[in-house]
């Protein structure tokens, strides 16, 4: 049985080179009606946790997550599902620093350049200025990682940084590990402290 999963599946495949037959027709077989294009894994597992927090099942809804694999691909991605292609609607996530892909992205594909939400360095360090230093350490604490922070921040490199910093790039130290604290710290959050531009990639969906 076909379903988001198969769908996203098939556009990946579509915009890696391969026929888009199989997209078109999942993409009317499942009603889609919109597709949230994000840089990668972290900020699928983020969204996903805020939408289950709210009691959304974006899938049920026609709506499609999607990590790209870098910021990049946003033009690819946009072209094949925007108005050119598919024609749904498109909205995102991004990093300050990769504004400039959507962006462009968003204008060649013709959709809305209202359409996507921009974090002020990453997603992780507005999930950390929103949760507090204090309260990260105690998750990292709770998920078992203390002794692997504690290590990382004996290196070198990480004096002289805020603790903000550090927390933000040890997030980043281990493959997985990104992937899941977006899910753990988006768990965490007090419903009125979500940050804004999660919030408002929730709302517009």
């Amino acid at each position: 049985m076909a379903d988001m999963e198969s769908f996203r599946e098939a556009v990946t495949a579509w915009a890696a080179g391969g026929p888009g037959d199989r997209a078109r027709e999942l993409a009317g077989r499942l009603a889609v009606r919109a597709v949230v294009l994000l840089e990668g894994p972290s900020d699928v597992a983020a969204v996903g946790a805020l939408a289950a927090r709210r009691g959304r099942d974006l899938a049920a809804e026609g709506v499609c997550v999607v990590s790209m694999g870098g910021a990049m691909n946003v033009g690819r991605f946009a072209g094949l599902l925007g108005p050119p292609g598919l024609d749904l609607r498109l909205t995102g996530l991004c990093d300050e620093g990769e504004r400039r892909y959507y962006a462009r992205g968003w204008e060649r594909a013709g959709a809305d350049q209202q359409g996507f939400f921009v974090c002020a360095a990453d997603l992780e360090d507005e999930l950390i200025r929103a949760l507090g230093v204090a309260r990260v350490e105690e998750l990292v604490r709770a998920e078992g990682d203390l002794r692997a922070l504690q290590t990382f921040l004996r290196q070198p490199a990480q004096r002289g940084r805020t603790p903000q910093r550090q927390l933000r790039r040890f997030l980043g130290t281990k493959k997985g590990r990104k992937i899941h604290y977006g899910r753990v710290l988006v768990e965490a959050l007090d419903a009125d402290r979500v940050p804004a531009p999660l919030d408002g990639l929730l709302a517009a969906l």
